[in-house]
């Protein structure tokens, strides 16, 4: 897991190395997604695959996950994304609104932010009570220890970036016509409280880092780099957990 101040922001890839090795971690993901669907191989269907998205406003979360589901056939996979809760879904525990869409055997679905909003977000904005953001920690471990002894492959994301990174991207998208709605006063708001959100960050990390849900940093400085590694981990995540099942990862088709 690590944490934030150790992720090495200097990594880069360029464009031809990033083409590259993207396109072979893709054509990776392609094979494992089918085999866990049935679609190749012995033709049983495998685990649920759970891939959730945290990390700074500007840090690439939408192109990371654009490139992770992108080569699959959109029938395969279900990308949710999640903002602040309705009147409806506040009158509910709060992971309430996560459970429609979480997969079941054979299926894969991709959070674009999660349950992780109540120790983040809703901590730091005051949204929630200590009492009720202090007692998430452990409800969200039992909750992905829950998913994960049902079968669930929990992947973790939290893509990381300076501060400098995050400030050019914002003047980018602001000068953007196409782009300046996928920036708001939230946004410069979460940005001048970066202080309480990376100590949020990094208590969220420490506490619900467990051995059924381990977390992912990845240095999002060089959005070529991010993608990659995004990709690249997903595959070994996933053949990992075939392997701990006795499921071959490659086998005759």
């Amino acid at each position: 897991m690590g944490r934030l101040d150790e992720v090495d922001l200097s990594a880069r890839l360029s464009k031809d190395e990033g083409a590259a090795q993207l396109a072979a971690a893709q054509q990776r993901m392609v094979h494992l997604r089918l085999l866990l669907g049935g679609l190749i191989g012995p033709g049983e269907i495998g685990p649920p695959l759970l891939v959730l998205f945290e990390g700074w406003d500007a840090s690439g979360k939408g192109g990371a996950i654009k490139r992770l589901v992108g080569p699959l056939d959109p029938r395969h996979v279900r990308v949710v994304q999640f903002a602040a809760p309705t009147y409806d879904e506040k009158r509910h525990h709060f992971l309430w609104r996560f459970w429609p869409s979480l997969p079941g055997w054979g299926g894969m679905a991709v959070l674009d932010r999660s349950w992780y909003g109540r120790v983040l977000v809703e901590r730091v904005e005051e949204f929630a009570s200590v009492s009720a953001w202090e007692r998430a920690y452990g409800e969200i471990v039992d909750l992905e220890t829950t998913l994960a002894a049902e079968g669930t492959i929990v992947v973790k994301f939290f893509l990381h970036l300076s501060e400098d990174e995050q400030l050019r991207r914002f003047d980018a998208r602001a000068q953007d016509p196409y782009r300046t709605w996928k920036l708001t006063a939230e946004d410069w708001r979460n940005r001048d409280r970066r202080p309480a959100y990376e100590a949020a960050v990094e208590e969220m990390l420490r506490r619900t880092e467990s051995p059924a849900a381990a977390w992912n940093l990845v240095a999002a400085e060089d959005k070529r780099w991010a993608r990659v590694a995004v990709v690249r981990t997903v595959v070994s995540e996933i053949e990992a957990a075939l392997r701990a099942r006795g499921i071959d990862p490659d086998p005759p088709l």
